[in-house]
């Protein structure tokens, strides 16, 4: 059996070797190496395993997967450059040994979801296709990044309803998605079931809880001045972590969980990796500690 293990993400950079070496002591099970801004701006990839992979090999940390986010649905060299990271990505995953690539999907500014599926599906079926043909999945994150189904500019694979589009206009089986429940909750929806109906496509699970502040939510409303939510590291949110890695285990989930820190208002600066670490520990005893076969 391969038992759902726990890690964290880690920006990628030249300083990542140094960094995950420091965080290994406590636990770590495994790493997602994360490129913001559509680009390897600090650190080709090539690079970065040559760096990582030794050390990871020696401890025996899995990679569950590489990030490149950025937005590659607009009409710009910006977003040709991020494609073509993207498409690089695919070719290094095996350097990491990893299978999967995630991101955003991208979105054309300011337009409603529908009217981003031509375009979604004329810049991600190749893309797509290319991964299929060097057996690696692409997953999408969940994040609305600002936008609702009306207006946005990052992403469009926010929830359900974007998710039924998305699929039926690239029906490839490795596409799927990089799910969290914290961008489910902040927008007042319930994640539990969705784990029931939509695992088999999550393909990566970003470890992130959710506060929401039921008072404020009652008495301001969501577009009010006063914030209703949180984004929380788990353990601190108000995600019972154990039902989520029930239902995922249910369903037959065997991919990892990687907490995406530096979000939580409380667990930050000074004490994020205080956070980080109890986050780890918490959803290793919501898994049930390690993995121990059964007797003969």
């Amino acid at each position: 059996m391969k038992n759902i293990k726990i890690g964290t993400l880690v920006i990628a950079n030249a300083k990542s070797a140094s960094y995950i070496e420091q965080i290994i002591p406590y636990g770590f099970e495994s790493f997602v190496f994360t490129y913001g801004g559509g680009k390897f701006s600090d650190i080709e990839p090539e690079k970065l395993a040559e760096q990582v992979m030794p050390i990871l090999g020696k401890h025996k940390i899995e990679v569950s997967a590489i990030s490149v986010f950025g937005n590659m649905l607009e009409h710009s060299e910006a977003a040709a450059h991020t494609c073509e990271c993207f498409k690089r990505a695919i070719d290094c995953a095996a350097l990491f040994g990893t299978d999967i690539v995630s991101g955003f999907t991208g979105r054309e500014p300011d337009r409603p979801i529908p009217d981003n599926i031509p375009r979604f599906k004329e810049v991600w079926t190749p893309i797509v296709e290319y991964a299929a043909s060097k057996k690696v999945r692409v997953a999408f994150e969940n994040c609305n990044m600002g936008g609702n189904w009306r207006t946005g500019s990052w992403n469009i694979a926010i929830n359900p309803d974007a998710w039924e589009l998305i699929f039926d206009a690239v029906p490839l089986d490795n596409l799927g998605l990089q799910w969290e429940p914290c961008h489910q909750m902040v927008q007042l929806i319930d994640p539990l079931p969705q784990i029931r109906k939509w695992g088999k496509k999550f393909f990566h699970i970003h470890g992130k809880d959710a506060t929401i502040r039921r008072d404020v939510l009652a008495k301001h409303g969501i577009m009010g001045g006063e914030p209703f939510c949180w984004h929380r590291t788990p353990g601190f949110g108000d995600s019972n972590w154990t039902d989520i890695i029930t239902e995922l285990r249910l369903i037959g989930y065997q991919g990892n969980i990687d907490i995406e820190g530096w979000h939580d208002p409380v667990y930050r600066g000074e004490l994020e990796m205080t956070g980080q670490v109890a986050g780890l520990n918490y959803l290793k005893k919501c898994r049930g500690e390690a993995f121990v076969s059964n007797p003969v």
